[in-house]
């Protein structure tokens, strides 16, 4: 069976029309991702963000200890530093040249900021319990 003429032509009109509207759709202007929408790419090792510097920081502290204990501290620059010359002083940490040093605290301070909402405040000294390792007088 045939289909009748005036439905074929009807089809074949309404593509034609379609593709030959005047009307161009608006497009959208580009816009920047939303700084929260973008996560950093990991390291699958160690868990570190891949940003610049990150291989100088596993080479420096995963020796040592996992990166789960770098991933998970928070501080500014001064905070790091101070970090680092505890572990020079108490845990035999290697001394840096000062470019790799002024390079990892930099790495630190920018991908592992404070973040109130990551750390406790500390306990007043009063709601702590008695030290039973205190000096007694």
């Amino acid at each position: 069976m045939t289909r009748p003429f005036f439905i074929t032509a009807a089809v074949a009109a309404t593509f034609l029309l379609g593709a030959c509207s005047k009307e161009e759709p608006v497009a959208e202007p580009p816009t920047a991702p939303d700084v929260a929408d973008v996560t950093p790419e990991l390291d699958p090792m160690t868990g570190l963000i891949m940003a610049e510097d990150w291989e100088i920081v596993r080479a420096a502290c995963t020796p040592c200890h996992s990166a789960k204990l770098v991933t998970q501290q928070r501080g500014t620059a001064e905070q790091w530093l101070t970090m680092i010359r505890w572990m020079q002083a108490k845990q035999n940490l290697w001394q840096f040249d000062p470019i790799t040093e002024g390079r990892i605290i930099a790495y630190l301070a920018t991908n592992y900021p404070p973040d109130a909402a990551r750390r406790r405040a500390a306990i007043p000294p009063a709601l702590m319990p008695p030290n039973p390792y205190a000096p007694t007088e």
